[in-house]
């Protein structure tokens, strides 16, 4: 018998990282808010102008103004304001005619201005939403979801840990061998924020901006001090979420599409092997 003892066994090359509910929220809703985010913008088009309070119109002072003079766009915020023509507030469309909406047809839905067609297609998709997320939140917390994938050990909570996370993230140093099958600090705290802060945060404000809905839940108004500011509340929401969705495609394009990719269609996830000492 040999004293040498035997090599470790090497870590499986796939790993079943997204189980079945996670692979189809994930998708439902990549769509999902891809359209709400252009109907809205289509909804927005019709009052492009944001407020604080209970109330707001043309005449009042608004905190964020996309809008047009006679020969330029412009964004404003406070007091800052930005040429944006050709961009925001005045641009040219595909058969040259000049248009004066917040933002351009090929960022909304319908392309051609309908503020009755946008609130269709916003509604619906508001509710698909809603349901895909409280189903979610549901299975995450009671499939176990929440507590194999996403919840945050103590010792993740140390800002050096943190710091480190951050840092090699920053010099694009994705974790290799068993580490990569499981999610980091940045990305449990990512997930959660989307997850349980932003999307239901997305649903309160935009009950809170329904007539019908205050009739019968008028503390909506009072907890985001009014509609107006369940408004600005729900826009920069929105675009808190387009943030999170350009640095996830960033890493995903990083990291490996194919694999990535591949992953979260058939939940095998290939582990990239480890670097040689």
């Amino acid at each position: 018998m040999s004293d040498v003892d035997p090599s470790p066994t090497p870590p499986p090359p796939h790993v079943y990282r997204h189980r079945l509910p996670t692979r189809i929220w994930h998708w439902v809703n990549a769509v999902t808010l891809l359209v709400l985010l252009m109907s809205g913008l289509t909804i927005f088009n019709a009052h492009p102008r944001l407020y604080w309070g209970e109330y707001g119109a043309n005449f009042d002072r608004a905190w964020l103004v996309i809008g047009s003079t006679a020969d330029e766009g412009y964004l404003r915020i406070g007091d800052w304001r930005v040429e944006t023509t050709g961009v925001l507030g005045r641009w040219t469309d595909a058969e040259g005619i000049r248009k004066t909406w917040a933002f351009p047809g090929w960022a909304t839905i319908p392309t051609s201005y309908s503020l009755a067609d946008g609130r269709r297609w916003h509604l619906f998709f508001a509710w698909v939403m809603a349901m895909g997320l409280t189903l979610y939140m549901l299975w995450t917390a009671i499939g176990g979801h929440l507590k194999k994938d996403l919840h945050v050990r103590r010792t993740e909570w140390s800002p050096r840990h943190i710091w480190h996370d951050i840092k090699d993230h920053a010099r694009l140093r994705f974790p290799k061998g068993e580490a990569a099958g499981q999610y980091g600090i940045l990305q449990k705290l990512s997930y959660i924020g989307v997850i349980f802060i932003l999307l239901p945060l997305m649903i309160a404000t935009g009950l809170t901006m329904s007539p019908g809905i205050n009739a019968g839940a008028p503390w909506l108004l009072d907890l985001f001090g009014g509609r107006q500011s369940a408004r600005s509340i729900h826009f920069i929401a929105a675009w808190a979420l387009v943030a999170f969705f350009l640095v996830h495609i960033l890493m995903v394009l990083l990291a490996g599409p194919v694999n990535e990719v591949r992953s979260m269609v058939t939940g095998w996830f290939r582990l990239p092997p480890e670097k040689d000492a």
